[in-house]
């Protein structure tokens, strides 16, 4: 039976933001009582909440948010199921090695790295998160994986001002998605032998180094690879 998930946290004023990054707010700019609508008023910067970095977030070289395939943000998607990891922990080729070898036998799948470190949001402790070492990002690039999703605040660690994984990821105009949330869930279903498609497509914004987005995953059928 499919099954809807959303892998997105809500845009709210206040809510966590990579340390320097502009701060959220959403008030309403006209009411219904005496415009005759109702419209909010967004600020916010493009790496807010659940979003996706293009590759000129990291090189002005590279590509922009808008010069990508459509097809980057959206497919079957391979589960790497690294809960249980302490606090700054890195994520290691082992760590990944079942989830690569479901990818090679799947080209264009997405992967997604599952720390559980979503149940931190709005704490302290979700800066503290688990990350992707250079020989694993490299690694992942070599299974021809393209789409990288977390459901932590980066791929490196925060406030780390070198970004290796984002540069490796990118570097092959791969777009990374970060801040996802239920995606215990997703392993789960995973495990349980469903197949799993997510959905992270952008605002179409020209020229930007990344945006916020609806992450979705449809679960169902059987995904014939366990």
């Amino acid at each position: 039976m499919e099954s809807w998930l959303d892998l997105s946290v809500p845009l709210v004023t206040g809510m966590p933001v990579y340390p320097g990054d502009p701060q959220v707010e959403v008030d309403r700019a006209l009411r219904v009582a005496e415009h005759g609508v109702n419209v909010l008023r967004l600020h916010m910067g493009s790496q807010s909440g659940t979003h996706v970095d293009a590759p000129y977030h990291v090189d002005e070289a590279w590509p922009t948010l808008d010069e990508l395939p459509l097809e980057r943000f959206a497919g079957p998607a391979v589960v790497a199921d690294v809960r249980g990891l302490p606090a700054r922990a890195p994520i290691t080729p082992d760590l990944l090695a079942p989830a690569l070898a479901l990818l090679r036998l799947w080209p264009g799948a997405i992967l997604l790295l599952a720390t559980g470190w979503s149940a931190y949001w709005g704490t302290d402790h979700y800066l503290a998160h688990p990350w992707l070492t250079p020989e694993a990002a490299q690694a992942v690039v070599n299974a021809g994986v393209r789409t990288v999703g977390i459901d932590a605040l980066s791929v490196d660690p925060t406030g780390g001002t070198d970004l290796p994984a984002h540069r490796i990821l990118c570097g092959t105009e791969g777009v990374i998605a970060e801040n996802l949330t239920h995606l215990g869930h997703v392993a789960d279903a995973q495990a349980a032998g469903s197949l799993v498609e997510v959905f992270l497509f952008p605002l179409h914004l020209p020229g930007a180094d990344g945006a916020p987005v609806r992450a979705t995953a449809r679960i169902g059928g059987r995904a014939g690879l366990a």
